[in-house]
């Protein structure tokens, strides 16, 4: 593989993507996944008293549950998009980040900030608020270390001349975005704001960090990946501005759907009611774009497994939008609302999407990173499969015994009764956990034989 040309006002000695940096972000981020993995098998395993950690402080079930959430969107879902940005910025502007030297300065911070994390959980130094457990004393490190990821990204995105294409639009945003989301959440609770308003900005926190932060990288990645390997341009690009604009217009005030029925005042409910149902008709609009894109090359998504990732991840996002829309409705809210058919929806969108997105462009990246074919495709199959149908069945089961445990508080069943009807659906997504874990298993073993064979090959010529 070519490495691509420099442009005339980069520095010399210098490449304009850095592969070696991309692949470690990845290779992070593949580590807390596993770590993810391990607390949410945990929390299962508690869930059915067949924890074989009980009494042990530091493997307490409401830790790891913490960790387990934390490392699959500050761990996994941070390191692999930061990691894509590195190779799609610098292709997209044929400019390099600002500075290289902050780059690798970026990457060592974020794993610090993770770590930290992680340990002060386990510590007992954890907030109290969903998503945003980091303790206090990091919070301005990781805000820090979030303005330096803007600065060094869209210093190159500010010295283009001429029109942009859409994923810088949605890569711009979601720099501006995520900024002020994690401020929100993370500074105005704490120091500024108590009661009910807290909790309103508890809420939107909890969705705009999915929905302005995981979402525009998301999907501007789509824009980017998805033409390249398809090898032809997008069905409609106006398609693609109403669903830039839509999701900068209707997803801030979503979040607050996540406490209805409580004091916060009505007309805020309502309006988050209104916004995430709007959502759903605004992410129809990014779906029809995409498949009308592939519409013609259908079989890529058959023979092509980047494509098939990140079409499986866009069906999994048009049915979380869908599912969402109804869930927010005041009356479906009051069956599910605090059930494990939430639970399943978060499974869905943080894994079903994200993370499947996050795969595809790993397995389409790391051969031109390390410049050697996969050890294994039939792995890769594994991998795809094991992860599509231990997430299917797991969801199917949480959001099955949500509706049942719904219907059993309704009817003032004794609380005992509804963990008796739970039991055999927390059974399954145990069994489908560890479906899923043998999926990335399969994926790591994959990985490091082809880093393997990578080494061969450089060594190779001067043998």
């Amino acid at each position: 593989m070519t490495e691509t040309p420099l442009p005339p006002d980069a520095q010399p000695g210098t490449r304009l993507v850095l592969h070696r940096l991309v692949g470690l972000y990845f290779v992070a981020a593949i580590v807390y996944m596993f770590a993810s993995l391990t607390g949410g098998l945990i929390m299962a395993l508690q869930l059915t008293d067949l924890n074989p950690l009980k009494g042990i402080e530091f493997f307490s079930p409401g830790r790891w549950r913490m960790i387990h959430t934390n490392a699959i969107a500050y761990g996994f879902i941070a390191n692999a998009f930061l990691g894509a940005l590195h190779w799609a910025v610098p292709r997209l502007t044929l400019k390099p980040v600002l500075s290289v030297k902050l780059s690798w300065f970026i990457f060592l911070a974020w794993q610090v900030v993770v770590l930290s994390t992680a340990v002060g959980i386990l510590f007992g130094q954890a907030q109290g608020l969903e998503w945003g457990e980091t303790p206090v004393w990091i919070d301005p490190l990781a805000q820090a270390g979030l303005v330096l990821v803007a600065i060094n990204f869209m210093t190159p995105i500010m010295k283009m001349k001429g029109p942009m294409y859409v994923s810088l639009w949605y890569f711009i945003a979601a720099f501006v975005w995520t900024n002020l989301t994690y401020a929100m959440g993370n500074f105005l609770p704490e120091y500024l704001i108590c009661g009910v308003g807290a909790g309103a900005i508890g809420g939107m926190f909890i969705h705009d960090l999915v929905g302005l932060f995981v979402t525009p990288l998301g999907w501007g990645l789509m824009y980017y990946f998805v033409p390249i390997i398809l090898k032809k341009p997008m069905w409609s690009h106006a398609l693609s501005l109403v669903g830039f604009w839509g999701l900068a217009f209707f997803y801030p005030l979503t979040g607050i759907h996540h406490f209805l029925y409580t004091p916060i005042p009505m007309f805020l409910q309502y309006g988050a009611v209104i916004s995430t149902i709007a959502v759903e008709f605004v992410v129809t609009t990014v779906i029809i774009n995409f498949f009308g894109t592939i519409w013609g090359s259908s079989w890529s998504a058959f023979k092509n497994l980047p494509i098939r990732w990140f079409y499986t991840g866009m069906v999994f996002y048009f049915l979380t939008c869908l599912q969402c829309a109804f869930q927010t409705t005041l009356t479906f809210q009051a069956i599910i609302h605090f059930s494990d058919w939430v639970v399943g929806h978060a499974h869905m969108v943080m894994f079903g999407v994200f993370v499947f997105w996050q795969f595809g462009m790993m397995v389409y990246l790391f051969p031109r990173i390390w410049q050697t074919e996969w050890y294994s495709t039939r792995l890769l199959e594994w991998h795809y499969w094991l992860s599509t149908i231990g997430l299917t069945l797991m969801i199917s089961a949480l959001i099955l015994v949500g509706v049942f445990q719904g219907f059993s508080w309704a009817t003032l069943d004794l609380w005992e009764e509804s963990i008796r009807i739970s039991m055999p659906f927390w059974m399954v997504r145990i069994a489908a956990g560890l479906i899923i874990i043998a999926g990335q298993v399969c994926f790591a073993y994959n990985l490091y034989r082809t880093y393997l064979l990578s080494r061969r090959t450089v060594k190779a010529p001067g043998a």
